[in-house]
């Protein structure tokens, strides 16, 4: 088992903290909160005062950080008290940039670095099933995958530094534009006189089934248990979406690509964030589209 750092105990970090205690890891974890800090200790975590105190004498350092300005932050303060031999993994889902940057700011202090962003959402995270897209050299990857198998189900090495970034952002604009295009069906479907039920049995088997439909209707009583039954609360929350989709199109014109659906998609959240909805669930944005 390793000594591991955490830092970042929010949603999605608090959960992937509390399963590396669970697996028996040496967790020191830090966040600005106290009720964070406070729910990491009941988790069999040890509370710390400072990233700084989480990194000093660490094996692996795990940051979950809300932007690409907060990590650059906390890397370089890393920078002076990280273990040499420590691998540095990052989980936030940031621009690709700011994710090779500090990775070769890293390696420029002597220090391995990988980006690992994560899918699966709040509850994957709490139970231990998310799935790593990492970036990084192979010898980076092998060091950091046993440490985020003990937080997911899958750990997949998607190249070098950045392009776990870069396989987050596409793998969420599918999932944005997918989401759009499921409720779009539910609603003409229900305006056409077609039952729900009938339809999503009959989509989910069909030409039509994606995950958006198959796991995650965006109509209560439809399928599994989602949000769309707890009012939409909970999930993946749609300002976090228009984020990821944020992401997407800056590196979309950042490289010259032509991503119509995807640029819709942000629109279509930008909007619904704009008005107020931005901490429900982003599978809600069906209510624009209903009477």
């Amino acid at each position: 088992m390793a000594r591991i750092g955490f830092i970042g105990l929010g949603n999605m970090g608090g959960g992937m903290a509390a399963n590396l205690a669970k697996k028996g890891h040496d967790v020191r974890a830090f966040d600005l909160s106290a009720d964070a800090l406070d729910k990491a200790k009941t988790a069999g975590c040890l509370p710390v005062a400072s990233a700084a105190e989480a990194a000093d004498g660490a094996e692996a350092i795990v940051t979950m950080l809300p932007a690409g300005k907060h990590v650059a932050e906390v890397y370089d303060a890393l920078f002076g008290v990280a273990p040499a031999s420590a691998i540095l993994i990052d989980c936030s889902t940031i621009d690709v940039a700011t994710a090779k940057q500090v990775a070769e700011a890293a390696q420029a202090k002597g220090l391995v670095a990988v980006d690992a962003p994560v899918s699966g959402g709040i509850g994957a995270a709490n139970a231990g099933t998310l799935t790593f897209m990492v970036g990084g050299s192979a010898e980076a990857f092998g060091r950091a995958q046993p440490i985020l198998a003990d937080m997911g189900k899958a750990v997949i090495h998607a190249g070098a530094n950045g392009a776990g970034q870069a396989a987050k952002i596409c793998n969420n604009m599918i999932l944005g534009a997918t989401m759009i295009a499921t409720c779009e069906a539910f609603a003409l479907a229900e305006k056409l006189g077609l039952d729900a039920q009938a339809f999503y049995d009959i989509a989910s088997v069909s030409s039509g089934q994606s995950w958006s439909m198959t796991t995650y209707a965006p109509l209560p009583g439809i399928g599994p248990d989602t949000p769309a039954d707890h009012d939409y609360q909970g999930g993946f929350a749609a300002a976090l979406m228009l984020k990821d989709l944020r992401l997407a199109m800056a590196a979309a014109k950042d490289v010259g690509a032509d991503t119509p659906m995807g640029a819709k998609a942000a629109e279509r959240y930008e909007a619904f964030a704009e008005a107020g909805q931005g901490s429900l669930d982003f599978s809600a944005i069906i209510r624009t589209l209903q009477d």
